[in-house]
């Protein structure tokens, strides 16, 4: 007998198993089928699924595009994405289809703040550099100079982005005893300005600054923010740090900036494409330390993740708002 539930397609099938069980409740839920021996997952995977599909819960690595809508038929209602971006669904094909979208703001604030902390202190104490020359017999004696790195305190950050993530990192960054907070906003932060935070340009921060966070969302507007030029403003001892999309920062002219040493190093949570290729540029250069986008990787964060995904599609199913729905 085919079940009368209204069916949700996983992209994967080992998201947490406390968001897949509050679905099963009330629907009939479909595991996604994928082509390649591999294991990695298609676009023409997700269409050969979805018709038929209520709605799909996804994650920020797969494309929702106007491929999978017009595959999916007038039952699609909404796409579930466990991520704050949402970079990856074509919005302007969502509106065509008249298909709803929630996403996962908020709960994620402190991870990713953590890893952007973590991946400043690493990078410019040079943590990966060091533990290689321990594991590869270059640790023989203490020298002056050896392994030096510098010092966070008496520093100039900038936060390029300061929503909630962003006051995050600012608000554990100050404990470093910084010398100036710089930030870009569309409009004054309250609270980073109660902790010292200037408001300044997005030029003037990279000029500026001993550590550029980039912490903004990808959009049209901030696609490429970190430019070559901009990059070319930057001190010679500065650190760029990216959690928020691969293109927000241009990687080519990085590339170039790093190898030149133009820029003292980058620590990079985000890249483009992802996974990265062995043979990329970046993966051969020392003043670089490359992590693969765990941002929100803590068992309890992506167990909440995935919850307010399914609250979000279930709200749809009853007609109620969504904890969080992008509006577009």
């Amino acid at each position: 007998m085919m079940s009368s539930k209204p069916k949700v397609l996983l992209i994967r099938d080992d998201f947490p198993k406390k968001a897949i069980d509050l679905l099963r409740t009330r629907c009939d839920v479909k595991v996604l089928k994928r082509s390649k021996k591999d294991g990695l997952i298609t676009t023409q995977d997700v269409v050969d699924c979805v018709p038929g599909m209520f709605s799909i819960f996804c994650y920020s690595g797969i494309p929702i595009n106007e491929q999978v809508l017009k595959a999916a038929g007038p039952s699609l209602k909404v796409i579930g994405t466990m991520s704050v971006g949402f970079d990856h669904v074509d919005l302007t094909s969502m509106k065509k289809y008249g298909v709803r979208l929630g996403n996962t703001p908020g709960i994620l604030t402190e991870t990713v703040a953590e890893i952007a902390v973590g991946l400043i202190i690493a990078t410019t104490r040079r943590f990966f550099e060091a533990n290689r020359e321990v594991k590869t017999g270059g640790w023989q004696e203490w020298i002056p100079g050896w392994m030096c790195g510098r010092s966070i305190k008496g520093s100039v950050v900038g936060i390029l982005g300061c929503g909630n993530i962003g006051t995050s990192i600012a608000e554990k960054l100050i404990n470093f005893k910084v010398s100036q907070l710089l930030y870009t906003s569309r409009r004054e932060n309250l609270a980073v300005k109660a902790l010292g935070g200037q408001l300044v340009t997005v030029d003037e921060l990279m000029e500026r600054s001993d550590f550029v966070v980039v912490a903004l969302a990808l959009n049209e507007d901030t696609k490429f923010i970190v430019n070559k030029d901009r990059i070319a403003t930057m001190k010679s001892n500065a650190i760029l740090v990216n959690i928020g999309r691969g293109e927000l920062v241009d990687q080519d002219a990085l590339v170039e900036a790093l190898r030149e040493k133009r820029i003292r190093g980058a620590g990079l949570d985000v890249m483009t494409p992802e996974p990265l290729p062995l043979n990329h540029p970046l993966m051969g250069l020392d003043n670089v330390l490359l992590l693969p986008h765990i941002g929100t990787s803590t068992i309890e964060m992506e167990e909440e993740m995935a919850v307010m995904t399914s609250q979000n599609i279930l709200a749809v199913l009853d007609g109620c708002p969504m904890p969080h729905e992008v509006i577009f």
